[in-house]
């Protein structure tokens, strides 16, 4: 992390998170950092029994335990504890204190390229380089970086921060609170062609739909989200999108989704709230996700997941059967050396 701006003592870290302070209260820190690499200005965390090893041996100033894994009074470990339910929530309210958002200065840069009938709400900060065509309309506080390019009629709510070279095509909205790191492409058309007959090029179906994306979305590097074809794609409220991830025209993302980096989503493909797409997790087009259904690493869809599912693998089955699969196929390898070495056996000339 970068560094921090200030110290924080123990009695302010329990304050902070409502948690019960175990030892000096006057103890502070600088920064954060894991168990293992913690040094004696640092804030830590321990969360899960596994680690309980590190912290054994941690040189961290404080730690912020879950209530029952260290027990009090001689124990090893860092002496100072603050106990709370869950470390890692606890963190969100300190580390905002130790590492604030730097400030930032509204006004226009002047190599900023600004299109006819561009409006916006003071205040707004629009960098070096970035171009807003015709229409373009912010909303207050956006904050656009450098090079960020924003085609004719984009909208953007309140609150939207744009990270160096974002473009948005024309026919996008951006909903207030967003976050679009650096390289995201929002409204690209989508692969639609028509194939030829003899020989003939593929034609380009024109993708006439618009991209939306929700309230309090942040989309991560290099992602890309495409536009409609003849519908809208939709991104709903309160998703987060990692880094590197590819979802195709006509889809409809559900309120408050995790999609994990490199996973792809196949044009028109319906994912439901609260569903959790790991890395590298491949959906096929024209399928729907139910409500608050789990795909694993490399899991690949070609069809539609129950409310709630949890599936791994490809085809993607449920977590259980791809497990017992899995240990079938295991079996399956000792059970062909036996069956290898019966046929060698057989094959020996009789004496």
């Amino acid at each position: 992390m970068g560094s921090a701006a200030r110290r924080i003592s123990a009695r302010e870290i329990a304050a902070l998170t409502n948690g019960r302070l175990v030892g000096a209260p006057d103890v502070t820190v600088s920064g954060v950092a894991p168990l293992d690499r913690a040094g004696p200005n640092d804030l830590s965390f321990l969360a899960a029994k596994r680690y309980l090893q590190y912290f054994q041996r941690s040189s961290a100033a404080i730690v912020l335990c879950k209530p029952d894994l260290v027990p009090e009074g001689g124990a090893p470990g860092p002496a100072c504890r603050v106990v709370v339910r869950d470390p890692h929530v606890a963190l969100l309210s300190v580390i905002p204190v130790l590492y604030p958002e730097p400030a930032w200065q509204p006004g226009i840069h002047r190599t900023a390229v600004i299109g006819a009938g561009v409006v916006w709400q003071e205040p707004v900060a629009i960098g070096p380089y970035a171009v807003l065509g015709r229409g373009v309309r912010l909303g207050q506080n956006v904050r656009i970086g450098a090079a960020a390019v924003l085609g004719d009629g984009v909208e953007l709510g309140d609150d939207v921060q744009l990270l160096p070279h974002v473009v948005c095509y024309s026919g996008t909205i951006v909903g207030s609170r967003v976050i679009l790191h650096a390289g995201v492409r929002l409204g690209a058309d989508g692969f639609g062609y028509v194939p030829g007959k003899n020989g003939e090029t593929p034609r380009k179906i024109p993708q006439v739909g618009r991209c939306i994306i929700g309230d309090d979305v942040e989309i991560g590097a290099n992602t890309t989200i495409d536009r409609g074809s003849v519908d809208d794609t939709v991104v709903g409220p309160g998703t987060k999108i990692d880094n590197l991830v590819q979802i195709g025209h006509n889809c409809r993302i559900g309120a408050r989704c995790l999609i994990a980096g490199q996973a792809g989503i196949a044009g028109s493909t319906h994912v439901e709230d609260d569903v959790f797409l790991a890395g590298q997790a491949g959906l096929a087009d024209h399928v729907t996700i139910g409500r608050g259904a789990r795909v694993t690493v490399q899991g690949g869809v070609i069809g539609d997941i129950e409310p709630g599912a949890t599936v791994s693998g490809y085809p993607a089955r449920t977590h259980r059967e791809f497990l017992r699969a899995q240990g079938a196929l295991y079996r399956l390898a000792h059970i062909v050396d036996d069956l290898e070495a019966l046929v060698q056996r057989t094959d020996e000339p009789q004496r």
